[in-house]
C-alpha cells in the first residue's frame, strides 16, 4: 500500500465497531453482581450434587418460640412474680410469724393482693365511714360494708335521727393504721387493722347544745375493724365485716 487509508478498509473497521456495539448492547457486560450470582448458583448446583436441599441454602433458620416454650416462658415469669409477691409479704409481716402466714395464704390465692396498697386502701376506707356515718350517709356506707355491719350503722343513725341528734365531726387524721391478723377462709380474705385516728367529735341535740363529746378538743381514738374479700370475686372493693373495742 501507497500510505493511503483504503476506503474499504474504513467501511469493513466502522461496521465490525457497530457489531460489537450491538453484541454488548443485547449480551451486557458482567458486573460484580453477576459474578456473585454465578457464585451462589454454583453454590446451589454443588448442593444439588451433595443431595441438599437449595431452599435450605437460600433460608435462614431463626430461632423459634414456639407454643410450649412460650408456656414455659409464661410459667416461669408467674413464678418469679409469685416469689417477688411472697418475700414483700415476709418483709412486711417483721417477724409476727402469724401474719406472715395469714398474709401468704391470702397472696396465694390472689396475685393481686398487695399488703402495702391494702393498708393505703383500709386508712381511705376508714375516714371514709367514719365521715358518714357523722353525716348519716347511708348510700356512701352501702359499698364500704358488709350487709350486716351496715343494717348496724343504719340503725344507730335512724335512732339518732329519732332523738334528733347530729354528729359536729371533724376528721383531723390517721397517726397509725397496723395489720393485727390474714386469714383465707372459705375462698374469702380477711384482714384485720387496728386505727388510731385524731377526731373533733360532738354529739348535739334539737336545740344544737352538745350533749355528749367537745366541739373544740382533738380526741384520740382506737378502732379494730376487720375487713373482707371474696379472693375470686371480680369486685376488687374490700368491705367493712366487723368491728370491736380494743381491748
Amino acid at each position: 500500500m501507497d500510505g493511503k487509508i483504503d476506503i474499504f478498509t474504513i467501511m469493513f473497521l466502522v461496521l465490525a465497531v457497530v457489531i460489537i456495539l450491538k453484541l454488548r448492547s443485547v449480551l451486557g457486560r458482567r458486573t460484580g453482581d453477576d459474578e456473585a450470582r454465578i457464585d451462589r448458583n454454583r453454590a446451589l448446583e454443588r448442593a444439588r450434587a451433595a443431595g441438599k436441599s437449595t431452599t435450605d441454602d437460600k433460608v435462614v433458620a431463626l430461632p423459634r418460640r414456639d407454643r410450649p416454650e412460650q408456656g414455659g416462658e409464661a410459667t416461669a415469669a408467674a413464678s418469679a412474680a409469685a416469689a417477688a409477691a411472697e418475700e414483700r409479704v415476709r418483709t412486711f409481716a417483721g417477724g409476727d410469724s402469724n401474719l406472715e402466714e395469714g398474709l401468704l395464704s391470702i397472696v396465694r390465692a390472689d396475685r393481686s393482693f398487695d399488703p402495702d396498697g391494702f393498708l393505703k386502701g383500709a386508712r381511705q376506707a376508714y375516714e371514709m365511714i367514719v365521715t358518714a356515718f357523722a353525716e348519716g350517709n347511708r348510700k356512701a356506707l352501702r359499698s364500704l360494708l358488709s350487709k350486716e355491719v351496715f343494717d348496724g350503722f343504719s340503725g344507730a343513725i335512724s335512732d339518732r335521727e329519732a332523738r334528733g341528734e347530729i354528729i359536729d365531726q371533724s376528721f383531723v387524721g390517721i397517726n397509725k393504721a397496723d395489720l393485727l391478723e390474714a386469714e383465707l377462709k372459705n375462698g374469702t380474705a380477711h384482714v384485720t387493722v387496728k386505727f388510731v385516728s385524731e377526731l373533733i367529735s360532738a354529739t348535739r341535740d334539737r336545740a344544737g347544745a352538745v350533749i355528749s363529746g367537745d366541739a373544740k378538743k382533738i380526741k384520740e381514738v382506737v378502732d379494730i375493724w376487720t375487713f373482707a374479700r371474696e379472693v375470686a370475686s371480680r369486685d376488687p372493693n374490700w368491705r367493712l365485716i366487723a368491728t370491736q373495742a380494743p381491748s
